[in-house]
């Protein structure tokens, strides 16, 4: 399992987070995780110094999740690539519970949910946005997802690269999704719990953002 952590200003976690994913224990799954500096400013770089057994890159400046993700992806050697965001709003510990659908045979792709599963309750026009976004998502691809936005995504290495995946910043999520369903898999998901930052904790998206994942969604899906 490659954990891909794509970290940008997060020099208050991402310490946390490393040590959270190294911890977890994946029973007979190797692990191998890849942190990637989005550019960072706030010391994250000099936090990450200091870290051991895991795969370092750094952007030279900030180009968005989906840059470091792809940037990433070119290390990933394992069978599956697993995203970790550095801020901890995923708790590592949920990591076994979306890899044993694939260990099982039930599935390939696994996506966590974190409407299915203990939550900190989010922003209200947050919720609202997921909930269109992930209807919009089932329309256009005739499918049943309950959280296309999350960030806890569990694909086959070969897979994710075979996407040739566009988008830099958070277009990320809707990009994927979307191929992933055009392909013709069908994505398994499992509750997972989530911990949401506010805005004056760090939290980054925005609603520009979630206009943008509406209109990539149409266009993967016409493309």
């Amino acid at each position: 399992l490659s954990i891909i952590i794509p970290s940008f200003n997060e020099a208050a976690t991402v310490v946390k987070a490393i040590r959270r994913v190294q911890a977890v224990n994946l029973r007979s799954v190797k692990k191998e995780i890849i942190v990637v500096d989005d550019g960072s400013t706030d010391g994250t770089r000099q936090k990450l110094a200091k870290i051991t057994n895991v795969t370092k890159l750094t952007l030279p400046n900030n180009q968005g999740k989906g840059a470091a993700i792809r940037h990433g992806l070119t290390k990933a050697g394992g069978d599956y690539v697993l995203i970790q965001d550095a801020d901890l709003e995923y708790d590592p510990q949920d990591i076994p519970a979306l890899l044993e659908p694939v260990l099982q045979g039930k599935a390939r792709v696994v996506y966590g949910s974190r409407f299915t599963g203990p939550h900190k309750n989010m922003l209200f026009w947050h919720l609202v946005g997921n909930k269109l976004l992930s209807l919009v998502t089932n329309f256009l691809f005739n499918t049943t997802i309950s959280d296309m936005e999350v960030g806890y995504k569990l694909i086959p290495t070969k897979l994710l690269k075979s996407l040739k995946l566009e988008s830099d910043r958070f277009g990320f999520e809707p990009e994927v999704t979307a191929k992933i369903l055009k392909t013709g898999v069908r994505i398994y998901e499992v509750p997972i719990s989530y911990a949401g930052r506010e805005f004056s904790e760090g939290k980054k998206i925005t609603w520009r953002d979630g206009l943008q994942a509406f209109y990539l969604l149409w266009k993967y899906r016409l493309v």
